[in-house]
């Protein structure tokens, strides 16, 4: 079970635990998050935010990464490709997003994918650098968990058939975008937003480990040709 403590003082937490669903003993966030250093996402926030404000798409690169992990946490096959129209729909007015774009959302999916199944919570969020301002990176993670929440309703519209543990993630992920007070550029928020950041990750996780389709699904799914 995943567990906030407390949600209300969201950005000056004591700390974050893991336990239960993933099989570990409880254990400070922060030292998970120096085991998934060499997971580098290689389209990066800042390049894939330009090239959406290059093409007038008023959004950023966290809210299309969130509500792409949304889409495959909440159990869409990763072999879909109705993902494409459901960002051009939502995300550009439903017009035709430009072959720059698409080329970076596609190699953006197919990393997501592999880091989703690689079975070593190898997901990273996509988020501005830790060297950008704390408020700008604070309204990332907001956008990025507005994101998934989206893509997660488009396939789990029952919350019901959730389990106790993703319906309070999921609850906590409302909660986190629903914030709005800007936090302090002091060393105390600084850790506190990178343990919001993997409680998001590990939560995203979670969704996945109980209803994101496997790589198996996909070939069980797919009509073998004679």
């Amino acid at each position: 079970m995943l567990t906030l403590y407390p949600l209300s003082g969201l950005f000056n937490p004591p700390a974050f635990y893991m336990s239960g669903s993933f099989g570990f003993k409880p254990v400070h966030l922060l030292a998970l998050a120096k085991l998934f250093m060499e997971y580098p996402m290689s389209t990066e926030f800042d390049s894939l935010t330009q090239c959406l404000a290059d093409n007038e798409m008023v959004v950023d690169g966290a809210e299309i990464h969130g509500m792409m992990c949304g889409m495959l946490c909440g159990g869409m096959s990763l072999s879909e490709q109705q993902w494409l129209v459901v960002l051009q729909d939502t995300m550009n007015q439903g017009q035709p997003l430009a072959s720059t774009v698409v080329s970076q959302l596609q190699n953006l999916f197919n990393e997501t994918c592999q880091q989703l199944v690689d079975g070593q919570f190898a997901l990273r969020l996509m988020l501005p650098d830790d060297n950008q301002p704390i408020n700008d990176r604070g309204l990332a993670l907001i956008n990025w968990v507005q994101g998934f929440m989206a893509g997660f309703g488009l396939y789990q519209q029952k919350l019901s058939n959730c389990s106790g543990d993703v319906r309070e993630a999921l609850q906590d992920f409302s909660d986190i975008a629903r914030m709005e007070e800007p936090m302090n550029d002091d060393e105390e928020s600084e850790q506190a937003l990178h343990e919001v950041v993997e409680y998001v990750r590990i939560s995203a996780l979670l969704c996945f480990n109980e209803l994101g389709q496997s790589l198996l699904d996909d070939q069980q799914d797919t009509p073998s040709v004679h």
